[in-house]
């Protein structure tokens, strides 16, 4: 983590949690064949629409994390994903679930997951023994 991410006490801004956890989401629907030149050629993306975020350590100034990402769900319409940032050494430092919809960008309306989409989740899911 950069001085320039930090508040006050040194500690990450939670701006930042968010940035680092967002930035987490496109790379993990780019596993699951989503990538920019779809957006581009489709005119599809994915919004956003619920996050929940629990903080249970703090990236200091100078600690290195990564951010691990599973798909927990899907619908019809919307993804449910989690992903847990740690430090390199395992510590878990935060972790988020999402609820992202998957949307027209044009009409601005959600729409049917892509069936190749929906086939790498719920392939991701068996993987795991979920459902």
């Amino acid at each position: 983590m950069y001085p320039s991410q930090s508040d006050s006490m040194g500690h990450m801004t939670v701006q930042y949690y968010v940035a680092a956890f967002d930035q987490a989401m496109w790379h993990l629907v780019a596993e699951l064949g989503y990538d920019p030149e779809w957006r581009q050629s489709q005119s599809r993306g994915w919004a956003d629409v619920n996050y929940n975020i629990n903080f249970k350590n703090e990236l200091k100034v100078g600690d290195l994390y990564l951010v691990k990402s599973v798909v927990k769900k899907i619908g019809n319409k919307s993804l449910t994903t989690f992903h847990e940032m740690q430090t390199v050494k395992g510590e878990v430092v935060a972790d988020i679930e999402m609820i992202s919809t998957y949307f027209n960008l044009t009409s601005r309306k959600a729409e049917l997951i892509p069936e190749q989409i929906r086939f790498k989740c719920l392939e991701s899911l068996s993987s795991r023994g979920s459902q």
